[in-house]
């Protein structure tokens, strides 16, 4: 646990200093101290203060943002972080601040926009058989989070694919989240989670995958926060465009 705490703190200390040097500070990303301690970088809702928004919940909905910040050595071995791709075949990371399907702002037509059909076909398969859920819906909820990014990190530490937090992999069992299988198994395992205790309602289950258990419950149904609300309903229209591929 330890460990995982000193992971996570480093993370975010990262995050802070990588936002900070790129000057995204002003440019509308705010830093909000929750009061479990939490920190998280957001662009939405910016006429908010930090206490009103620390205050709206204790588990709010993922921050989001368009920015991609590439992570890459340099020639001479520095680890470098730059809000532009780096060119001439150098190898890189993405960390992406956002839940792809989280901003309400999104230009994507999710009618239209294209959808992967056979990326990790065979882990999808498995998973969804194993915990009884539609393989169709683990593609949507893997599509909105990640856009099925395996290397992507939120702000606030989400990893992978199906975007699990380091204390929830941990109950899940997942020793890596980074890694594609694990990832998998342990987002399909909580998505079932949520749609036996929502019992078997969908968007409610998406919602609390988004925005957490707790906050469905407090609300009785979806929580009134934007980026939740978008993303129940992007996910709803990917599932019954991944259904009607099968």
């Amino acid at each position: 646990m330890h460990n995982v705490l000193t992971s996570v703190i480093t993370l975010l200390m990262l995050v802070g200093f990588t936002l900070s040097s790129f000057g995204y500070a002003d440019s509308g990303i705010r830093r909000i101290v929750h009061p479990d301690g939490r920190v998280e970088y957001t662009n939405v809702g910016n006429g908010r203060s930090e206490s009103s928004q620390s205050s709206a919940s204790a588990q709010p909905s993922r921050s989001v943002s368009s920015q991609n910040i590439y992570s890459y050595r340099s020639p001479s071995g520095t680890l470098t972080f730059s809000d532009q791709r780096p060119s001439g075949g150098v190898a890189y990371e993405v960390m992406r601040f956002d839940c792809y399907a989280c901003s309400p702002r999104s230009t994507v037509n999710w009618h239209t926009t294209r959808l992967f059909t056979d990326r990790f076909s065979a882990e999808i398969e498995r998973e969804a058989r194993r915990f009884s859920v539609d393989p169709a819906l683990v593609r949507a909820v893997i599509h909105a989070e990640s856009a099925f990014n395996p290397q992507a990190i939120s702000p606030k530490g989400a990893q992978g694919l199906m975007q699990l937090m380091p204390p929830t992999a941990s109950d899940l069992g997942v020793s890596n989240a980074m890694d594609i299988n694990q990832n998998i198994y342990g987002g399909v395992k909580y998505l079932s989670w949520m749609l036996e205790r929502f019992n078997g309602d969908i968007r409610l289950a998406t919602a609390a995958y988004n925005a957490g258990p707790g906050a469905v419950q407090r609300y009785g149904g979806i929580p009134p926060f934007a980026e939740t609300q978008a993303y129940t309903e992007r996910v709803a229209i990917l599932h019954q465009r991944y259904r009607q591929m099968n």
